[in-house]
């Protein structure tokens, strides 16, 4: 790996840790808080591709698995990947790399903004929402013995707010693009 990729991966993981630092928003009966973690995984995949993503979400996994309190809440160590929240961190490293993937394809052939930011705010959200749901809903169900349905309908609420960071994702991704392209590297 070029030493231009190593900084990136590390910036990437760091901002990823500083937006886990952000004050976690409980919500009750649910043990998920609201976190800004998926919005980093969101921008390391959009803005450095599938394998820089996803390798940015995997440093930012190994810093909390050696005991970092690198998570939201300021935790770190395995067990929090034994926890319910354990599927949805394991899938930001996918989220990340499908998000990196989709705004290839979908953004880096776009020659005008507005097309690039539907295929970065599509890319956000597969990646970012479904990827990272897709792991951690059944996590969840399994740890808490909720049930998958159940445990669907519980992370339901955190969709809106998803779908807001998707949002932002793609337009910074869009804006920096345009500026300092990093997609084409």
């Amino acid at each position: 790996m070029k030493s231009n990729n190593t900084v990136l991966v590390a910036l990437f993981a760091a901002l990823i840790v500083v937006m886990s630092l952000i004050p976690p928003v409980p919500l009750p009966g649910i043990p998920v808080p609201i976190t800004l973690q998926t919005l980093g995984a969101m921008l390391a995949g959009a803005m450095l591709g599938p394998g820089r993503g996803a390798l940015a979400c995997l440093l930012y996994l190994v810093l909390a698995a050696i005991g970092l309190p690198v998570l939201p809440g300021g935790r770190g160590g395995m067990g929090a990947f034994f926890g319910p929240t354990g599927g949805f961190l394991v899938g930001l490293v996918a989220g990340a790399w499908v998000t990196g993937l989709l705004a290839r394809r979908l953004a880096g052939r776009a020659e005008r903004f507005w097309p690039a930011l539907a295929g970065y705010a599509v890319a956000c959200v597969v990646g970012g929402i479904v990827v990272v749901y897709a792991f951690g809903v059944p996590w969840l169900a399994t740890v808490t013995k909720m049930g998958l349905a159940k445990a669907a309908m519980a992370v339901a609420v955190f969709i809106p707010g998803d779908l807001i960071k998707a949002a932002l994702a793609a337009w910074v991704a869009a804006r920096v693009e345009r500026v300092w392209p990093m997609l084409g590297r």
